[in-house]
């Protein structure tokens, strides 16, 4: 990309009333970023749904100047960037009418065939919320999935947490410039994450955390991924947004059920009560519902070794199975005389130890 088109585009970024969606009606009409700044009014007026008001400060020279100093911050600062038409520019996003023209990051991200997942919830996570998100990124690190998050207080930056833990790659999407970081705490978090992913976010250099741009900045954490888990919620929530945008944009939406009078179990009761998600207790229910479970056969078939060690409730539950074949959580529970909670990690446990693994339909069967 040349300078002149990427200042072009920073223009179309940061003109008011020229949003995304404009920005790139305008570009596919007069063929690049720079063309829109070099054809005549009267033509971009022949534009459908384009008016006098929308393009009104196109030719404004304060954000001709305003784009030439954040592209000096670029190149000072060695940002990488990728534009809505790049190849290296999250997949998923691009179907999304509104997704940015522009992103920035920073990090170590490939995107590349890769699945991608985004764990948001309240800033302010329960004990039960933190247990349940860690124990889902344990479940799953085997199919080595790419956690994205909002880089927050509680459930976000648990997700990241857990992520960096099991050696995935973990992506924050942030609502300021990357030269900024918020919550200033979470600086701590900054090395781990940029070595095991990274940062991504559309806002320059001199935006601030403001409240709408948290908002602006959840559409790409739903519209870059092809799931969003909601842990916790309360009946209002950032994370409800994310949810509803996730929804617009058909992708799969899944949230983890709590007890009626939890106040931070109430926004995802309600996304499953009204049928906005599906309920997820576990790692099994992600991977039937996305497919995962077949590609994670293909790729990386489960092998047992030859001597395995198994403790005594392993072996009382591997030779249930090996009796009884193919049984749901609950009967194996139920027949083995085992408390629900010491089964399902036991299971985790002896998939781990490549002697059991779970099938669609929340099945368990011995290898």
């Amino acid at each position: 990309m040349t300078t002149d088109e990427l200042i072009a585009i920073l223009r179309l970024q940061n003109i008011p009333n020229i949003g995304d969606i404009t920005a790139k009606k305008l570009i596919a009409n007069c063929g690049s970023a720079t063309a829109v700044f070099g054809d005549k009014l009267q033509n971009l007026l022949k534009i459908d749904g384009i008016g006098s008001y929308t393009i009104k400060g196109l030719y404004d020279s304060e954000y001709l100047e305003a784009a030439e100093e954040e592209l000096q911050y670029i190149q000072a600062h060695d940002i990488a960037y990728s534009y809505f038409t790049d190849s290296h520019y999250p997949s998923y996003l691009k179907h999304c009418i509104d997704s940015p023209l522009l992103l920035f990051h920073r990090g170590n991200i490939n995107l590349e065939g890769r699945k991608i997942i985004s764990i948001v919830g309240t800033r302010n996570s329960t004990s039960y919320g933190t247990a349940f998100c860690e124990r889902l990124i344990d479940e799953i690190a085997p199919l080595d999935p790419i956690i994205v998050s909002g880089f927050a207080y509680g459930i976000d930056i648990c997700a990241q947490k857990a992520a960096v833990t099991h050696g995935l790659q973990t992506i924050g999407i942030l609502a300021h410039g990357l030269n900024q970081t918020y919550p200033k705490v979470h600086s701590r978090f900054l090395p781990d994450i940029e070595k095991n992913g990274g940062f991504i976010t559309e806002f320059w250099s001199t935006s601030n955390p403001d409240r709408e741009n948290f908002l602006r900045r959840n559409r790409i954490i739903a519209g870059m991924c092809e799931a969003t888990i909601v842990v916790e919620s309360a009946e209002k929530g950032g994370s409800l947004v994310t949810a509803d945008i996730a929804n617009s944009y058909d992708r799969e939406v899944f949230a983890v059920p709590g007890r009626a009078n939890d106040k931070y179990s109430l926004g995802c009761n309600d996304l499953i009560k009204r049928q906005k998600a599906q309920m997820i207790t576990s790692a099994a229910d992600l991977i039937y519902h996305l497919n995962w479970e077949l590609e994670q056969k293909e790729t990386k078939p489960v092998q047992k070794e030859l001597f395995v060690e198994l403790d005594e409730i392993e072996k009382s539950i591997y030779s249930y199975l090996q009796k009884e074949g193919k049984q749901l959580l609950d009967s194996i529970a139920l027949d083995c005389k085992l408390p629900i909670f010491k089964v399902s990690s036991t299971l985790l446990n002896m998939e781990m130890k490549g002697v059991i693994r779970p099938l669609p339909g929340k099945l368990f069967e011995a290898i």
